[in-house]
């Protein structure tokens, strides 16, 4: 299993400015090549303390670029639903560009009211523009010269650049939070899927779901599945629990706030049962989270066995993603815990 490092910003100018945000950000990404992490992951969110820090994953990740050498860099996701394909397409090979090829590109569906409103965007096309959006890209990384005539966007006879510095192109991830659907067409695309562990029953159901459908679909391989964990590795459980319990909290109170118009009579045939999902995520403390296997927290050992539990009732999946900077945690205390969690958690899956 590969590990590394995914940042969520949950701040607003109240809490940290951006300026400090993004420098203790970069100084971790800066100890990547030496703690053996094999990837930088970042958001795409917009107007609220619920990750609006960060509304372009590329700029980020083009800075992050330079503080590492080996780690891959990956976009958690972008939004296609708010971006034009052409210049979308155009940003993925100039990041892939500068990175010397360590691009790999997250798609999501994007999932809050408030940012389809204020782009306005209806969110009964937000699964056509997804499609639309991901195979657009897709032509223009791949080919030149790409026509396409499209539902929201259309364009003739475009060869985008600068090229992809990888061939044909950056892989592709697909954010998924509880669609079957999805992911078994992520598998017949040859994406690799990206998601949170949620609801324990469901998520082993679109494990199953992916690896089968990836199997039938011929890809080689077996596919890839990327989880996000809360991640806080220190030398005393009760001790690590009562640093993180604060701002995990807050970070769950961030999305509640974000998603709020699902609990007041928003719904969309493209989000079917997401008012239920966002009304039981109000029941959610870090307490609720940990027992469920969704946080890592606690020494390394207890890590351990948290990770193999979550494995043997779940399933197998390949890269463990880190939120290990979350709300008001202190740089040095999420640096320290990055270490040993490098030191003393990762070689026991390597």
């Amino acid at each position: 299993m590969d590990f590394g490092i995914h940042f969520f910003p949950t701040e607003s100018p109240d809490t940290k400015s951006a300026a400090d945000y993004f420098w203790d950000c970069l100084d971790l990404v800066g100890h990547c090549d030496d703690l053996g992490l094999s990837h930088v992951r970042i958001v795409e969110h917009y107007f609220t303390a619920y990750g609006g820090y960060s509304p372009n994953p590329l700029t980020f990740l083009a800075a992050a670029s330079q503080r590492t050498q080996k780690a891959r860099l990956i976009t958690g996701a972008v939004l296609p639903a708010f971006n034009h394909p052409l210049k979308l397409a155009g940003e993925i090979a100039m990041v892939d560009g500068i990175s010397g090829g360590r691009l790999e590109v997250g798609f999501g569906r994007a999932f809050l009211p408030l940012e389809f409103d204020a782009f306005a965007v209806d969110l009964n096309e937000s699964r056509a523009r997804f499609d639309e959006g991901v195979e657009q890209v897709r032509l223009l990384l791949e080919q030149e010269n790409v026509t396409s005539k499209g539902q929201f966007h259309s364009f003739e006879g475009i060869t985008s650049l600068p090229r992809p510095t990888q061939t044909p192109r950056p892989p592709f991830w697909v954010a998924a939070v509880s669609s079957v659907d999805s992911v078994v067409a992520a598998a017949k695309a040859g994406h690799h899927i990206m998601g949170v562990p949620l609801a324990a029953d469901k998520l082993k159901e679109m494990i199953e779901a992916y690896r089968e459908a990836w199997k039938e679909a011929g890809q080689p391989g077996n596919g890839k599945l990327m989880l996000m964990f809360q991640t806080f590795c220190w030398p005393n459980d009760s001790e690590a629990k009562d640093i993180v319990r604060g701002p995990v909290n807050r970070y769950l109170a961030s999305l509640i706030e974000a998603a709020s118009a699902w609990t007041t009579g928003r719904s969309s045939s493209n989000y079917p049962g997401y008012e239920k999902i966002i009304e039981n995520l109000k029941k959610e403390t870090f307490d609720t989270t940990f027992d469920r296997g969704a946080a890592w927290v606690g020494t390394p050992e207890t890590i351990i066995e948290l990770i193999n539990d979550f494995q043997s009732d779940v399933g197998v999946f390949d890269v463990g993603s880190l939120q290990a900077t979350f709300s008001t945690l202190p740089h040095e205390q999420a640096m320290k815990s990055v270490r040993l969690f490098s030191e003393k958690v990762m070689p026991a899956f390597q």
